[in-house]
C-alpha cells in the first residue's frame, strides 16, 4: 500500500478530535518560538557587547531574560499539554481503531477464521494498534514543529547573510535523503517483524490451549523447540530491522557533522571578508543547533513513523476483507416461523475446493418434524445444516425457511430463530450464569433457572459451591464434558427458538452423561423442527425421518423399521 493512501483513511480517525488537535499543534509553536527567540536574544548581546558595550544596561539585560523567563514558561505549560492530552487524543483513536477492528471482526464469515490465525488477528487488535496511538500523536505534531522552526529559521537568516543561509540549507535536502534511502527497508523489516510476532503469539494459543495433549504425549521439547526457531526467526529478522536504524542513524550523525562544519568554513571566510559579522555567525551556530536538533528528531521519528504506518497496513488489510456472507439489499426481518424448511436443487463447493460437497439435494421438511442425518464422514451432513443459519451460501438452488429465501431475509432475524447444539461445546470465560444467559441477552434470573431446570443442569449447578455463578474457567475447562453439554443446551432453551440443529451433541460423551444429555435434548426437541446429525444410531431411532447422506447425495430416507427392512446403507451402518 502507498504511504499516502494509508494516511488517508487513517485522517478521518482525528475527526472527532479536530480542536484537540488544533490546540495540540497552537501549542507545538509556542514551543518552537522560544527557541526560535534564544539565538536572536544571544545575537542581540554578542553584538551589543562587541560594538556598543556602554550600551549594554542590566535593565536590557533584565527585560531580555524576564522576556525569555516567559517564553519558557509558556513553553513548559505547552510542552505539558501536548505531552498529556496530546497522548490521550492518541490513546482514544487507537480505542476507537480497536473498536472498529473488533466490530468488523465479528461481521466476517466462517472461512475467514478457517483460514487465519487468532494469534495473528491477537497481534494486529494489540500491539499494532499501540504504535498506531504513539503515530497520532507525534506525527502531525513532529511535522508541524520541524516546519515551523526551518521555514521561519529561513526567512530570519536570510535577513542575515543569503549566501550562507543557501549553502546551509543546500545540505539539508541532501541529508534528508540520504537518511531516507533506509525507510522502506526499515518498514519492510518492522512489518516482517509484525507478521512473526503474529506467528509466536498463534504457536504459544496453540501449544497452551493443547497443554493436556502435550503433556499426556511428552511433547514439551518438541513445542519448546518448535518455539525456538520461531523465536529465533524473530530475532533475525529485528537484526535486519536494527542494521537498517543503524545505517539510518549514523548518516544522520554524519551529516550533522558535514551541516557544523559548512557553517564554521563558509562562515569563517564571510567573518574575514567581512559580510557576516561574529554575532551573526554565533547567530547562525545556534540556529543550525536547533535546525539538526529538529531535523535529527524528525529523522528519529521515522521509526516511529514506520511502525505506525506498518501498523496502519495491518489494520487496513483486515478492514479491507469483506465478509462473504451479508445481508442483500432491501433484506426483510423474517417473522416468527413455524418451521417449514425446503432445500430446492441445492449444491455446495467451499471456496478453496475443486469438488461439491453438496450436488442437486432436494429435501422438504415439515414444521415440528424431527429429521435426523447420517452416513459416512465427509458426505456433507455437518455442511447442509451449515446452510441453513447461512454459515455458509449455497453455490446454487436456494434454501427456504417457511416459503421465504433466506438470502432475502436480515441473518439476525434468520439465526435468532435457529438453535444449535454442537458436539465441540465453547462456554466462554465467566460464570454459568454468564454462559446460559448468552442464549437470550437481558434474560432475567427466573427464566435462566428455567432453562437450567429443562435442560437438567440445575442439579448439579447448585451443588456447586458458587452455584451458578460458578467461574467456569477458559473453555469451561472446570466442568466435566456432560455438564458443559447441558449448559449450552440451557443456553438454547433460553433461546427458545423454532428451529433446532443438534451436530453429534453426545457423541463425545460418556454412557451416563449421553443419556442425561438425550433427555435433555429430548425434552428441547419437542414442539420444534429439529435437524439431528448422529453417529450413534441408537440415539435417532424414533426421529421422524432418517436421510442417509453420501458423497453421491441423499441416498436413502425413511423410518428406522424402514430403512432397517431395506437392508442397505443404513442397515449395514446400524450392524456396525
Amino acid at each position: 500500500m502507498k504511504t499516502t493512501y494509508m494516511i488517508k483513511r487513517f485522517l478521518p480517525y482525528f475527526k472527532k478530535y479536530r480542536s484537540i488537535l488544533v490546540f495540540d499543534l497552537l501549542c507545538a509553536s509556542l514551543t518552537t518560538v522560544c527557541e526560535i527567540v534564544f539565538p536572536l536574544i544571544v545575537r542581540y548581546i554578542t553584538d551589543m557587547g562587541m560594538n556598543n558595550l556602554e550600551g549594554l544596561t542590566v535593565g536590557i539585560i533584565l527585560k531580555l531574560t524576564a522576556l525569555y523567563v516567559v517564553l519558557r514558561i509558556i513553553d513548559t505549560a505547552a510542552n505539558y499539554y501536548m505531552a498529556g492530552t496530546g497522548h490521550i487524543m492518541g490513546t482514544k483513536m487507537e480505542t476507537d481503531m480497536r473498536a472498529d477492528l473488533f466490530e468488523h471482526l465479528q461481521t466476517l464469515s466462517y472461512s475467514y477464521y478457517s483460514n487465519t490465525k487468532v494469534g495473528q488477528i491477537m497481534s494486529r487488535i494489540t500491539s499494532d494498534l499501540f504504535d498506531i496511538t504513539e503515530f497520532a500523536h507525534h506525527c502531525p505534531e513532529e511535522f508541524f514543529i520541524t516546519f515551523l522552526k526551518i521555514a521561519v529559521s529561513f526567512c530570519i537568516l536570510l535577513t542575515v547573510n543569503i549566501p550562507l543561509t543557501l549553502i546551509v540549507f543546500a545540505v539539508i535536502p541532501i541529508m534528508i535523503f540520504f537518511a531516507l534511502r533506509y525507510r522502506l527497508q526499515m518498514r519492510t523489516a518492522f512489518k516482517q517483524s509484525r507478521v512473526q510476532v503474529g506467528e509466536l503469539n498463534a504457536q504459544v494459543e496453540d501449544s497452551l490451549l493443547g497443554i493436556r495433549v502435550v503433556k499426556s504425549f511428552t511433547g514439551e521439547k518438541s513445542e519448546t523447540e518448535k518455539f525456538r526457531k520461531g523465536n529465533e526467526k524473530f530475532l533475525a529478522i529485528k537484526k535486519i530491522a536494527y542494521k537498517c536504524m543503524a545505517g539510518f542513524q549514523s548518516t544522520n550523525r554524519f551529516f550533522n557533522g558535514v551541516m557544523y562544519i559548512t557553517v564554521v568554513f563558509a562562515g569563517s571566510l564571510f567573518m574575514i571578508n567581512r559580510k557576516i559579522s561574529p554575532a551573526d555567525l554565533m547567530a547562525y551556530l545556534l540556529y543550525v543547533s536547533t535546525l539538526l536538533a529538529s531535523i535529527k528528531t524528525i529523522l528519529d521519528f521515522t521509526e516511529q513513523f514506520q511502525r505506525g504506518i506498518t501498523g496502519i497496513e495491518r489494520f487496513i488489510e483486515i478492514m479491507d476483507v469483506q465478509p462473504e456472507i451479508t445481508d442483500a439489499p432491501g433484506a426483510e426481518v423474517l417473522p416468527a416461523v413455524r418451521g417449514d424448511i425446503v432445500f430446492e436443487n441445492v449444491s455446495f463447493i467451499y471456496s478453496d475446493g475443486d469438488k461439491e460437497v453438496l450436488e442437486n439435494i432436494d429435501l422438504s421438511i415439515s414444521a415440528g418434524q424431527s429429521i435426523a442425518l447420517v452416513g459416512p464422514s465427509g458426505g456433507g451432513k455437518t455442511t447442509l445444516c451449515n446452510l441453513l443459519p447461512r454459515f455458509y451460501d449455497v453455490t446454487s438452488g436456494r434454501i427456504l425457511i417457511d416459503g421465504n429465501d433466506i438470502r432475502s431475509v436480515t441473518l439476525k432475524s434468520l439465526r435468532s430463530q435457529i438453535g444449535i447444539v454442537q458436539q465441540d461445546v465453547y462456554l466462554f470465560s465467566g460464570t454459568i450464569r454468564e454462559n446460559i444467559a448468552y442464549g437470550r441477552i437481558g434474560a432475567t434470573d427466573d427464566e435462566i433457572r428455567r432453562a437450567a431446570r429443562d435442560a437438567g443442569a440445575e442439579e448439579f449447578i447448585l451443588k456447586l459451591p458458587d452455584g451458578y455463578d460458578t467461574y467456569v474457567g477458559e473453555r469451561g475447562v472446570k466442568l466435566s464434558g456432560g455438564q458443559k453439554q447441558r449448559i449450552s443446551i440451557a443456553r438454547v432453551f433460553l433461546k427458545d427458538p423454532p428451529i433446532l440443529i443438534l451436530d453429534e451433541a453426545t457423541s463425545a460423551l460418556d454412557n451416563e452423561s449421553e443419556r442425561i444429555v438425550q433427555a435433555s435434548l429430548e425434552r428441547l426437541a419437542k414442539g420444534r423442527t429439529v435437524l439431528t446429525i448422529a453417529h450413534r444410531l441408537t440415539t435417532i431411532k424414533n426421529a421422524d425421518v432418517i436421510l442417509v447422506l453420501t458423497e453421491n447425495g441423499i441416498q436413502e430416507k425413511g423410518t428406522h423399521n424402514d430403512l432397517i427392512e431395506k437392508h442397505g446403507i443404513y442397515y449395514h451402518l446400524y450392524n456396525i
